[in-house]
């Protein structure tokens, strides 16, 4: 069964509920969110923007699905990029309640398989929190190789924060 499904705007609700139960889980790892972004209306908002840079190749957003088939969390591909650099950043979370369960490895890997299969790149890029290490751990896991630190790289929980950054090859790619 897939780990990972596309993100659809019927997803609103749910992720919309999913959120606010983790809201304090997440805001150490997460940029501030405005309340209303927690609502259904704002996560069907938030959708229609990823699905719009999904449309026009910039993104690949799915949700992170548990055993049973229910929404369990996000990954998305963004900043796709083409021409020398075929390219993109990855990012993910899963629900407090269903971390340690092997979610996040199993939906990494779904997007690797796309992102050097059907999409054609070459790299994946992912930055994590110098102090969280469970993440890095999971990159890890599949593949990825940390190639350095970035200062003050992403405004998270308020502030600029520095940022362990890895990276994953296409090891098939054999353009030189």
């Amino acid at each position: 069964m897939p780990t990972t499904r596309l993100l659809t705007p019927d997803d609103a609700p749910e992720l919309s509920r999913l959120l606010l139960r983790n809201r304090a889980f997440l805001a150490p790892w997460e940029p501030v969110h405005p309340d209303d972004w927690f609502t259904p209306e704002g996560q069907r908002k938030a959708i229609q923007d990823v699905l719009a840079r999904h449309a026009q190749g910039l993104a690949l957003p799915h949700v992170v699905l548990d055993r049973d088939g229910a929404i369990a969390g996000a990954i998305t591909l963004t900043g796709i990029a083409r021409g020398a650099f075929l390219s993109a950043s990855l990012g993910y979370w899963v629900s407090a309640d269903r971390n340690g369960q092997g979610l996040a490895t199993a939906a990494i890997a779904e997007m690797k398989e796309i992102a050097f299969g059907d999409l054609g790149l070459h790299r994946l890029e992912a930055g994590t929190l110098e102090h969280n290490t469970r993440s890095q751990r999971v990159l890890q896991r599949n593949g990825f190789v940390r190639i350095g630190l970035a200062p003050r790289y992403v405004r998270i929980a308020g502030r600029w924060q520095d940022h362990v950054l890895f990276q994953v090859l296409n090891e098939d790619d054999e353009a030189t």
